[in-house]
């Protein structure tokens, strides 16, 4: 692992997203999802939420299995945390988990959603929401696949679709339309 270590800032939120592990990026650009998936997973939300990428990082709180960039794989993509290294860093997302006490988790990709439910392929888990049970927090689970540009399931059937209704799914939960900016009305022409 190659210091130092990215968080999202300190949001108090009953909403958390996981993503796996920082990439070459993010340390630079000091917070998690700067760059390429990001941007996709961003333009997701707005979507389906109506939140761009200042609201949603305002209000959903973005944790990570690993904290800090694992390096690269001898082909040149960002290598996947080892177990020992999950393990290693496992006590910090048990840390958040006990102080916020989310109500919604969304973990992207493989290996956060690994975190939380066994499945052998993402088809069996992507749309669906699961009620869990981590370290005393019972919490809705509404697993999305990775927005990278390496993987191209979410860009296909049946990855497409899954992940449209995971996104509707997310967006109509409680605890996300309550994170959900308020928006101001207008004066009334008739008060004036």
């Amino acid at each position: 692992m190659i210091s130092p270590p990215v968080s999202g800032g300190a949001v108090l939120s009953k909403v958390m997203l996981i993503g796996q592990a920082p990439g070459v990026r993010e340390p630079v650009l000091k917070r998690p999802f700067a760059h390429t998936a990001g941007k996709t997973l961003f333009r997701w939300f707005e979507e389906f939420t109506g939140m761009n990428e200042a609201a949603l990082r305002s209000a959903i709180y973005f944790a990570a299995v690993c904290r800090c960039f694992p390096g690269k794989t001898p082909g040149g993509g960002d290598r996947v945390p080892a177990p020992e290294e999950i393990r290693n860093c496992s006590s910090w997302m048990n840390d958040e988990f006990e102080i916020l006490r989310p109500r919604l988790v969304i973990p992207v990709g493989k290996l956060a959603i690994a975190q939380f439910i066994p499945f052998a392929k993402l088809d069996e888990v992507i749309g669906r929401k699961f009620l869990i049970n981590h370290h005393g927090v019972t919490f809705d689970l509404i697993p999305l696949p990775h927005p990278s540009g390496a993987s191209p399931w979410p860009k296909m059937s049946p990855g497409r679709e899954l992940t449209a209704r995971a996104l509707r799914r997310i967006a109509r939960h409680p605890e996300m339309i309550a994170a959900r900016p308020r928006r101001r009305r207008a004066p009334s022409l008739a008060n004036r």
